[in-house]
């Protein structure tokens, strides 16, 4: 059985409900048995449990959001795992991470430690994440807060609570961004086209950009709340000859995710990649099928949300003045626009000498 949880979250008036209706539609096509969690928050304020029935204390509304939306995950997944279907996606109409949009600082990390977890358990637990842009960003004629009764936000305040959105989700190693650069079945169509690419539907098939670029200013990246920072051990085993196998743990602070991952490339930054989550006593097993000729990964990994859509840049302890620069893409004429602080010195996409896998047979003195 395959079961794969997925959180469909976005600005206001984004286009989600439509989107989880077209998901419904396409993936039972697909042979997927399509179980939907709905949307805490809306189910709290249409049932009278509004922020003012709590007097206004807004940390024990979004506290209460917080653990029904725990408890209704833990309910589903338990009862799709019984499921007779061979493949099963589980939908969330939003994720736990949405209520830090609508909570402070303070208040979120305090509900992290009433709940002993961290930030990185609670966002890295869906395997995937797409966020479906506002239409107060770029398509401001079609929104509109008729059809959600819950929705109050004027277009100024969608776009807002849309940006914070954005940030309590940076930093999920599977998150996409639907933005409004077509028309809304154009927006629709790539919604999907996204959620098959992490599927694997017809195949886990990847396009990758990667440059290389100058060293960017690491106290302006650790400022900006658009991009978060992780640390990553990453491990390859022993594999075939045509395929990399590794295992990483990825998270920070002694909080952690642990994956296996394994790549065959086709050609031209196109792969074929298949990654499953694994238990941190896994982890440590694996870790005995290590391949002893290859050094260790380390690096601090930079997740910026810019231009909507979404980099990864990867800083090596190895590396004094230049750093790597990557972002995926479902097609490879989608165009896009570097941030303005990142100076590209060139694009290394096909060039293996700045593989991880290639820094791991041999650390460089520097990347050039």
């Amino acid at each position: 059985m395959k079961l794969t949880k997925i959180a469909i979250t976005g600005g206001p008036c984004g286009g989600k409900t439509t989107g989880l209706s077209y998901i419904e539609r396409e993936f039972t096509k697909m042979g997927y048995k399509v179980v939907f969690i709905n949307e805490s928050a809306t189910e709290l304020i249409l049932s009278g449990l509004h922020s003012t029935a709590y007097n206004d204390d807004n940390y024990l509304f979004e506290k209460n959001i917080v653990e029904l939306q725990l408890e209704k995950e833990k309910l589903y997944t338990n009862a799709c795992k019984k499921l007779p279907n061979e493949k099963v996606l589980l939908v969330c109409d939003r994720g736990v991470m949405d209520c830090k949009t609508y909570m402070t600082d303070d208040e979120f990390n305090r509900i992290l430690t009433e709940l002993n977890s961290s930030e990185v358990e609670l966002r890295d637990n869906y395997d995937a994440v797409f966020h479906l842009l506002t239409a107060a960003k770029g398509a401001q004629d079609f929104y509109t807060k008729s059809n959600n009764l819950a929705r109050h936000e004027n277009i100024q305040e969608a776009i807002i609570n849309d940006d914070k959105t954005i940030n309590s989700w940076t930093g999920h190693p599977h998150f996409r961004i639907i933005d409004n650069s077509t028309n809304f079945e154009g927006k629709m169509k790539k919604l999907i086209s996204e959620i098959c690419s992490v599927l694997g539907e017809p195949a886990p098939l990847e396009i990758e950009r990667k440059f290389l670029i100058e060293m960017p200013d690491i106290n302006l990246l650790e400022s900006l709340p658009n991009c978060k920072s992780l640390d990553i051990i990453q491990t390859y085993l022993q594999s075939n000859n045509d395929e990399e196998t590794r295992v990483r743990q990825r998270g920070k602070k002694g909080n952690y995710i642990y994956t296996v991952t394994t790549k065959r490339y086709i050609n031209d930054g196109e792969r074929f990649e298949f990654e499953r989550k694994i238990t941190e006593r896994e982890y440590v097993e694996l870790l005995t099928n290590a391949n002893t000729t290859m050094h260790q990964i380390r690096k601090t990994r930079y997740c910026l949300v810019e231009n909507n859509k979404y980099f990864e840049i990867d800083i090596y302890p190895f590396a004094k003045q230049t750093a790597i620069c990557e972002i995926e893409l479902l097609d490879k004429n989608e165009t896009f626009e570097m941030p303005s602080f990142i100076k590209i010195i060139k694009e290394v996409t096909n060039n293996k000498c700045f593989s991880n896998y290639a820094f791991a047979k041999q650390i460089p003195s520097e990347m050039i």
